[in-house]
C-alpha cells in the first residue's frame, strides 16, 4: 500500500516512528500537552493518537500483561496523583488524557455551572441516573472513595447491579463531574481507582473556563484533533466528540473561514498543508 503525506505525517504526530517513541512519563507528558488530548489506548474503528501506541507503535494491545508496552499503565497509575494532566472516561467513554492547557475547554462544553452539587440539578432534570447521583453525593459528603466503597456505600455491591455501577461512573466522568485520582490497593486485585470530585480536585479550571464561550471550545478542539489527524471527516469528528451535526457543521465552517481548514470534495477537511491540492515545495 502506498505511503501518503497523510501516513507520513500521523506517524509523527502520532509518535509510531521508533524514533519518536515516548520512553519516559515527562516525555508522555510533553505529547499530551502537544497534542492537547489523546486516547489511553487505541479505539476501535476511530484513528486517533493515543499513548499506548506512542510507546509501543502502531498494533493491536496484546493480552500478555508482560509487553513492554504495559508500562503506560504505571506511567498513568503513577501520574494520578500529581495532577500533572486530566486523565478519564471522557472522549467516548473511553480512557482520555488532557493537557491542563486543554481542559478549560471541555469543561466549557460541558454541563457543569460549577458548583460542587450542580450534580443534583442534572439528577432533578432527568439528565443523570440515581445511581450516578449517588455515587456524586457519596463524594460530595464523605470525600474521595475507591470504586469498592463506592459500590457497597451505593448499593450496588450485587452482580446484578455491576452493568449500573460502571454505566453510572462513566456517565459522570464523561460530564465532568468525577474522576480517578489514584490507584487503591482494594478488592479482589488489588487494583481500584479512587474518584474525587472534579472541581475539587482541578479548582482552577472552572476559572479558566469561564469566558470560553462553547462555540470556541468547540472550534479549538476540533482545530486540535485536525492538527493531529492531518485531515479529518464529518463522520470521524462526529464519533469523537458526539456533538450535534449543527454545531459540529459550525466549527467545521469556522475553521474554513480562518483557512486553519480546507474542505475537500469527500466530506474531509485537511490542514492547508495537507491538501491534495496544495503541492510541497522541491528544494532548490
Amino acid at each position: 500500500m502506498e505511503t501518503t503525506r497523510i501516513d507520513i505525517f500521523q506517524q509523527r504526530t502520532f509518535r509510531t516512528q521508533p524514533g519518536l517513541r515516548l520512553r519516559t512519563p515527562d516525555e508522555a507528558l510533553k505529547f499530551i500537552d502537544a497534542r492537547g488530548f489523546i486516547f489511553f489506548w487505541p479505539v476501535k474503528d476511530l484513528r486517533f493518537p493515543s499513548l499506548w501506541s506512542a510507546v509501543a507503535g502502531d498494533r493491536p494491545v496484546p493480552n500478555n500483561h508482560d509487553d513492554p508496552g504495559h508500562i503506560t499503565w504505571r506511567w498513568k497509575d503513577d501520574m494520578l496523583p500529581h495532577r500533572r494532566w486530566y486523565y478519564g472516561r471522557l472522549l467516548r467513554g473511553k480512557g482520555t488524557f488532557v493537557s491542563l492547557k486543554t481542559l478549560p475547554y471541555f469543561y466549557a462544553l460541558s454541563n457543569r455551572v460549577g458548583d460542587l452539587d450542580d450534580f443534583q440539578a442534572a439528577y432533578q432534570a432527568g439528565t443523570l441516573s440515581h445511581e450516578a447521583y449517588v455515587i456524586a453525593s457519596l463524594l460530595l459528603n464523605e470525600g474521595p472513595q475507591n470504586s469498592i466503597q463506592l459500590r457497597r456505600k451505593a448499593g450496588l455491591a450485587s452482580p446484578a447491579a455491576k452493568y449500573s455501577f460502571h454505566r453510572a461512573l462513566t456517565t459522570l466522568q464523561r460530564g465532568l463531574w468525577i474522576l480517578p485520582v489514584r490507584v487503591a490497593q482494594a478488592g479482589s486485585w488489588n487494583y481500584a481507582f479512587e474518584y474525587e470530585l472534579f472541581d475539587r480536585w482541578f479548582p482552577a479550571i472552572r476559572g479558566g473556563a469561564r469566558h470560553i464561550k462553547t462555540t470556541r471550545a468547540r472550534q479549538q478542539l476540533l482545530s486540535l484533533a485536525l492538527q493531529s489527524l492531518g485531515r479529518i471527516s464529518f463522520r470521524t469528528a462526529k464519533r469523537l466528540f458526539g456533538w450535534p451535526a449543527p454545531h459540529l457543521q459550525n466549527a467545521l465552517a469556522s475553521l474554513e473561514q480562518t483557512r486553519a481548514a480546507i474542505p475537500c470534495g469527500n466530506d474531509e477537511w485537511h490542514l492547508p498543508a495537507l491538501h491534495p491540492d496544495v503541492h510541497p515545495r522541491k528544494e532548490a
